[in-house]
């Protein structure tokens, strides 16, 4: 592992950026938002650069952490375990280093642009092979941008990674509006729909006139949008989280398969979405702990990670502490739980079915997804499927989780889209 995260951060400056980079402008305490530069239309050169202080007062908000009694359950049916998110939050406070963090994202060329009134921050990783493909990935909540890192070196230089030349991606990571480094909506309507108009318009801007999009959670919400709305030069799209659970189902004559995702589909309903409910109808009340306490943030991803993930009871078994925290950290700096929570109120009527795409669709099926998308549901919404897999390990999490296996299963459903 340590090895192959080298070699990607070696490779991190073949990537091509539009300019020269420049640090973001940080707030002047502690107390404050992290802010940048206003964006305007031009595509500016970014550089992440949190103000010490801020760092110094995370770990002081740590150690003054006010912790609840401990759970009654012995597993993490109520919720966080308490033990496991104290040893979690230590690390944060004395041994983690967000400057590496820093460094690694800031190894990448980041921009920011204005589009449709709100400054969107994307990675922009060009590769160096000629016939490189375009690839548009979307993150969803509680991720980030950091879920792709480790994806980055493989997909853009894959021969630097045991790849063909021809399988090579420039790769455009946005950040969705409220999230990271993106502009925190000053209205409402920043939905699904909005946002794949904002990334068509991104794609545009970048000079981009054949190129392919791939998403899973809210990301897939958005990577589905675009393939509805068709922008110009997209050809095709993946999904790593299929949104094809249907509105209505029939009495009778349900395949294993398909009464497997409903059951899973409606264990979620019952039992998991209390999260999302909370965050679409009461946004701005979650957020004022979010904010406030970084245990608490840590405390409401780190769920998150170990309930969708493939692991073996605890989330440190698939992804490090460190890793984990590269995430939960952005999420502090940027102060977005609220911002990022608004997410879910803009698409509070989208639910898990979100319609056909006439597209060229790939699907990667993990198996300790929310649920397992069926083959036969698929098909039905996907009428111009050009790969579906069904993948031997990995969650909700793929690229964070499986970075190679991710790989994999993009390289291959693109290559029917080379040509043409």
């Amino acid at each position: 592992m340590t090895d192959r995260r080298a070699l990607l951060r070696g490779v991190a400056g073949l990537g091509l950026g539009v300019g020269a980079r420049t640090p973001a402008t940080g707030s002047a305490g502690p107390s404050s938002d992290w802010q940048a530069a206003p964006a305007t239309s031009a595509v500016a050169a970014f550089k992440i650069s949190i103000p010490q202080a801020q760092i110094t007062d995370l770990k002081q908000r740590l150690a003054r952490t006010r912790w609840p009694d401990a759970e009654l359950a012995n597993d993490w049916s109520e919720g966080t375990r308490l033990s496991n998110l104290q040893a979690l939050v230590e690390h944060w406070r004395t041994r983690y280093d967000w400057r590496r963090a820093e460094t690694r994202i800031n190894s990448w060329p980041q921009f920011r642009t204005q589009i449709d009134g709100l400054g969107i921050h994307f990675i922009h990783a060009r590769s160096r092979h000629a016939t490189a493909l375009p690839l548009l990935l979307t993150h969803g909540w509680p991720g980030s941008i950091v879920e792709f890192l480790e994806t980055l070196g493989p997909l853009t230089e894959p021969t630097e990674f045991g790849g063909r030349a021809e399988d090579a991606f420039h790769v455009i990571v946005p950040s969705l509006p409220g999230f990271g480094f993106s502009d925190k909506p000053r209205e409402s309507g920043w939905d699904l729909s909005r946002t794949a108009r904002a990334w068509g318009e991104l794609m545009s801007r970048l000079g981009y006139s054949r190129w392919v999009a791939q998403g899973g959670d809210w990301g897939g919400g958005v990577t589905i949008e675009l393939g509805q709305q068709k922008p110009a030069g997209l050809v095709g799209i993946h999904l790593n989280f299929a949104l094809v659970i249907p509105q209505s189902l029939p009495g009778e004559g349900l395949s294993l398969d398909e009464e497997r995702a409903w059951r899973a589909y409606l264990a979620w309903i019952n039992d998991g979405s209390g999260y999302a409910r909370i965050m679409a109808t009461r946004p701005q009340s979650v957020g004022y702990g979010l904010a406030d306490s970084p245990a608490g943030q840590a405390a409401w991803i780190y769920e998150k990670l170990q309930a969708w993930s493939d692991n073996t009871g605890v989330p440190e078994s698939v992804l490090t502490p460190d890793e984990m925290l590269d995430n939960i950290s952005l999420y502090w700096f940027t102060n977005s739980a609220t911002s990022s929570a608004r997410y879910y109120r803009a698409n509070a009527t989208r639910g898990f079915y979100a319609g056909r795409v006439e597209l060229p669709v790939g699907v990667s099926v993990f198996p300790r997804e929310i649920f397992r998308a069926p083959r036969s549901w698929v098909e039905q919404n996907y009428p111009n499927l050009i790969h579906f897999s069904e993948l031997p390990r990995g969650g909700h999490f793929a690229a964070f989780e499986q970075p190679q296996l991710f790989v994999d299963e993009i390289r291959t459903c693109f290559r029917k889209l080379r040509a043409g």
